[in-house]
């Protein structure tokens, strides 16, 4: 059964920008239950890390992530930087169980469009779409282009995203488009594994 694609509405407003900056999430709710349920998504875990990892060579990016997101926040389950350690900026107020860098507000990147809309998105040039260019990301870490594609699951949920950023200007093409959905598609069968192995052991 195909489930319908959510309505897209913005629940942020910039009125120094004139822009609606931010999708209105319907599916959180249900999506953090899911995520609870696949026992996922508020954690680092290696296989995600290592996932990131893989995903940052093939495209040649220097920055990659697993994320997974709720009503509030965004987590990186999954983390490559530069340096293959920490992240070098702050993305946001980490938790006490959460390692710095890890931790992302709802309204700061791309990646809630992307699982709003349950589609790849790709951004050569953030600066170059007026309601891309505005988001805090842009200033506050220098983000300028984004790649990203939703992990949806077996049921239909979209769990969150695979993404990979640059602090420069990058072609991705068709070619980047396609990686990034594969990718997905690829960690999507891995959490499927995870979950039946999950199940046999309880």
């Amino acid at each position: 059964m195909t489930r319908p694609v959510p309505r897209v509405s913005y629940a942020s407003y910039d009125p120094t920008r004139h822009l609606l900056l931010t999708p209105e999430d319907h599916e959180a709710p249900a999506r953090v239950a899911r995520l609870r349920e696949l026992g996922i998504g508020d954690a680092p875990l290696p296989a995600f890390d290592a996932f990131a990892r893989k995903l940052a060579r093939t495209t040649r990016a220097p920055y990659a992530m697993v994320n997974f997101i709720d009503e509030h926040r965004q987590y990186f389950a999954g983390l490559y930087t530069p340096d293959g350690e920490q992240a070098p900026v702050e993305l946001g107020p980490a938790p006490p169980s959460a390692q710095p860098g890890r931790v992302m507000a709802r309204d700061h990147g791309y990646c809630p469009h992307v699982i709003v809309r349950r589609k790849a998105l790709v951004l050569e040039d953030v600066c170059d779409y007026p309601r891309f260019a505005g988001n805090p990301v842009v200033d506050e870490i220098g983000i300028r282009s984004y790649l990203g594609a939703p992990l949806i699951d077996r049921t239909g949920m979209a769990l969150g995203t695979v993404c990979v950023v640059d602090l420069e200007r990058r072609p991705w093409g068709r070619e980047g488009l396609e990686t990034i959905k594969a990718m997905a598609a690829e960690l999507v069968e891995q959490i499927h594994r995870m979950e039946q192995e999950r199940g046999e052991e309880g």
